[in-house]
């Protein structure tokens, strides 16, 4: 992959293990920069626990993005990530108990785009939809025509203009009575 964006001097890549400690640090500052609007401080802190957090299995598939800026003579820096799976799993990091490892079947079953998370200082830049295009592209070159989410609240009006539909609310249970709300959206692509 590796395509640079020249306006951001960012670069698109398949993430590595060597990356999840940044990724840990990108999901935190994301989720509590973001999405403050449409959670409670309680749902945001119990879904970091419960929810959220780095999925080694997109990462061991090969299905996870990171956008990293690019500057001459600086080390990279993650600012935005993203995948999708070939897994039935819909949300949830590796702490997450409703995780469902089967594979998909191309012909019948929807990919699953998973775990979008942008820094704030980077949000509103073009970075999700770089990486959600990323993931189009490989989840139709694996044989995919369906795409399907577990969209945030904060996630919906992102993936509405991008041509998913909500197909019907959900929760995600955080334990302690909370539940975190979510929006399973859809998408036919060819």
């Amino acid at each position: 992959m590796g395509q640079a964006t020249p306006a951001m001097n960012l670069q698109i890549r398949i993430a590595a293990p060597d990356d999840v400690p940044q990724l840990r640090v990108l999901i935190e500052a994301s989720v509590r920069g973001l999405q403050a609007k449409d959670y409670s401080p309680a749902q945001i802190e119990l879904a970091l626990k419960t929810v959220y957090g780095v999925d080694s299995q997109l990462i061991a598939d090969g299905t996870y993005f990171v956008a990293e800026t690019a500057e001459p003579g600086r080390d990279p820096i993650i600012v935005g990530c993203g995948g999708w799976s070939k897994r039935k799993t819909l949300y949830g990091g590796d702490q997450f108990s409703g995780r469902e490892d089967s594979l998909l079947d191309p012909a019948r079953d929807a990919a699953k785009i998973r775990a979008f998370f942008v820094h704030p200082e980077w949000a509103r830049r073009g970075i999700g939809g770089m990486i959600l295009e990323a993931c189009e592209k490989a989840a139709i070159a694996a044989g995919f025509t369906r795409l399907e989410m577990g969209a945030t609240l904060s996630g919906v009006a992102f993936y509405r203009a991008k041509g998913y539909l909500a197909v019907e609310n959900q929760s995600a249970p955080l334990g302690s009575g909370e539940e975190l709300p979510i929006v399973r959206m859809a998408k036919e692509v060819r």
